[in-house]
């Protein structure tokens, strides 16, 4: 009978949910898998005198993990998952500002907390959690009428930005900014609130870079180096732009490249870089597509979506998976500065694949057709 149950439940998991997301998540995590293998085995075997599988190894466990937690998330009802949001949101939130306390500093940057095991970086499981909760915000019934919601959502990105800003992690800070003004707009906020909020913020990051030049004076060099090479070091864009270029269509072959020799964690920031470098733009090309396709399907459920939450939801999910995605790759080609952003499901590192993994679990389960679910 248990088993019956069991099999009717997968049955009509397996109906509802949008298999064209699920095996386009599945694909991105699987890649992520190869290409970790090919970017890493020589630097764990020749720079670092490990075993050569040893990046790899570690990559597969959370793979696997990862999996587990998209398709659990994807899983459960979608009412229970709303219900979630707001503890998770609070635990994340709460890990986010432990960092400061007891984070674990790696060059010059402290954003990872240190469970002997592995190092989790909060920011990374915040992000789904904190879009889910803001939007909850804006589409509160008490406050449908009511434009403070939206001073209470940007009170909530900006206790989130005190925080990234302290780390310091530019790169995610302005991820986190263009994926709120995307949620706000889709809310229907009047466009003289963003720009308020823009002002606002840009007024905060430029009292901060005159007043405290010894903590983000970095941000400035970027800056400068970016508008013009020759007043700043370039080594690691320009490196990677030569990659993407010494690869071409076809790229080097398999573990031909030296980006990811000569680049100091290109396997996490420049993933994009290696892929084109030994695989060839045509690789990086379709990748990028894929992402896109992701997020065109996501739109078109949300047409006749009826519930706001998650339309809205759907919306924002869809806007960071897509801006992180061109973040890496626009710093990647050099076509904006150095922010050290994590290309989603693809590069190394566990908070990375995990935070992807929360994310493709909300979309599923926002996604799925929940007509039938419990005939």
């Amino acid at each position: 009978m248990q088993e019956n149950i069991s099999k009717l439940k997968f049955k009509n998991y397996w109906r509802n949910i949008d298999k064209k997301i699920f095996f386009c998540f599945i694909v991105l995590f699987f890649l992520g898998l190869f290409f970790s293998f090919s970017s890493t085995s020589s630097l764990a075997g020749e720079r670092l005198n490990k075993d050569y599988y040893f990046f790899f190894s570690k990559h597969l466990i959370f793979t696997f993990l990862a999996l587990n937690i998209m398709i659990l998330i994807s899983i459960i009802d979608t009412s229970l998952l709303k219900k979630f949001v707001t503890p998770l949101f609070i635990l994340s939130f709460i890990s986010l500002a432990l960092v400061p306390i007891a984070g674990v500093e790696v060059k010059g940057a402290k954003r990872w907390l240190d469970f002997y095991f592995f190092r989790l970086q909060p920011i990374e499981i915040l992000k789904p959690f904190f879009i889910l909760i803001t939007v909850q915000i804006l589409t509160l019934k008490s406050l449908k009428k009511s434009q403070i919601k939206y001073i209470f959502s940007f009170l909530l990105l900006s206790s989130v930005i005190i925080f990234l800003i302290d780390q310091p992690d530019l790169g995610q800070t302005i991820l986190l900014i263009g994926t709120w003004i995307t949620t706000v707009f889709i809310s229907g906020v009047s466009l003289i609130y963003i720009l308020v909020f823009i002002s606002i913020f840009l007024l905060s990051i430029s009292l901060l870079l005159f007043s405290m030049p010894e903590k983000f004076g970095y941000i400035i060099d970027r800056l400068v180096s970016f508008i013009d090479p020759s007043k700043g070091d370039k080594f690691q864009s320009s490196s990677a732009l030569d990659a993407i270029k010494l690869g071409g269509l076809r790229g080097q072959g398999m573990g031909e490249g030296i980006l990811k020799d000569s680049v100091p964690e290109a396997h996490t920031d420049y993933i994009i870089a290696i892929i084109s470098e030994e695989y060839g733009s045509i690789i990086s090309i379709i990748i990028i597509l894929i992402f896109l396709y992701i997020s065109f399907r996501i739109i078109k459920n949300c047409i006749n979506e009826e519930d706001e939450l998650i339309k809205i939801s759907l919306c924002s999910l869809a806007t960071l998976l897509i801006f992180q995605t061109f973040i890496h790759v626009g710093v990647n080609t050099s076509l904006i500065p150095t922010t050290g952003m994590t290309l989603p499901f693809l590069s190394y590192g566990g908070s990375s694949l995990i935070g992807s993994a929360i994310l493709a679990g909300v979309i599923l389960n926002y996604t799925k057709n929940n007509t039938y679910l419990y005939e």
